[in-house]
């Protein structure tokens, strides 16, 4: 069993971190791999919807701290890691819904703008700790958590890096519905299989569409952030 199984049920993809003791946190390989499995998604045209979920308490605890400086200032032609992940994201052509088990942290709570749908586990709580660790917003949160929680919540959920229940999530419309933990996956791939009855192109045309409509801002938005991410990081390896 690898750290990201990945199984696919009648038109459905799910993709679930499985790097329980490590709350899921994402390194290197973990990253490559979620990006292809989406990719694969992406190029099979049996797929037609992905649910993605966590193993274990966590949905995922976020970057890998002891990589944590790695996917910004990697500068070799090799794309990997979060540079690897987060362009597939934005352009994703399928329904991507989130099944949120439990804890999410800064990748756990930033990839939900990216998912057309989530459910999330009564007990999971969220959190964005950018400031407290000196950087900043990653994955177009400064574009998308204004857009999809409203500006005063997503300035809250920043600037205080405070936990977020599953029923502030839900209240702010960072999630859908709020269900008990052990529904969250089965909510979720019911919604997914209903999908992908649905004709496939109009699916995938109607997902194309919505992408469309935002994709050059998202992308400016993550070119900003990352860019101001690296000059931080920078810094703050000089000082040492």
């Amino acid at each position: 069993m690898g750290i990201l199984e990945v199984e696919d049920d009648g038109g459905v993809r799910l993709v679930r971190w499985n790097r329980p003791e490590a709350l899921n946190a994402l390194n290197d390989e973990l990253w490559d791999a979620t990006a292809a499995a989406l990719d694969g998604a992406r190029s099979d045209p049996e797929v037609r919807c992905v649910v993605l979920t966590g193993t274990g308490r966590a949905f995922t605890a976020g970057q890998d701290l002891g990589e944590m400086a790695s996917p910004p200032l990697h500068e070799d032609d090799e794309v990997h890691g979060y540079r690897r992940l987060i362009p597939v994201l934005e352009e994703l052509d399928l329904p991507l819904l989130a099944a949120v088990n439990g804890l999410g942290v800064g990748i756990g709570a930033t990839i939900l703008p990216f998912c057309d749908v989530a459910w999330m586990a009564e007990s999971a709580r969220l959190q964005v700790p950018f400031l407290p660790l000196g950087v900043t917003t990653e994955a177009a949160g400064s574009l998308l958590l204004p857009q999809r929680m409203g500006w005063q919540a997503a300035a809250h959920f920043v600037f205080t890096a405070s936990w977020l229940s599953a029923e502030e999530a839900q209240r702010c419309g960072l999630v859908w519905k709020v269900v008990p933990d052990d529904a969250v996956v089965d909510e979720a791939m019911a919604a997914a299989r209903q999908i992908a009855a649905m004709d496939p192109d109009s699916v995938r045309t109607t997902k194309r569409l919505m992408v469309a409509a935002r994709l050059d801002a998202v992308r400016a938005a993550r070119q900003r952030e990352d860019a101001e991410f690296v000059r931080m990081v920078r810094a703050r390896l000089a000082s040492t």
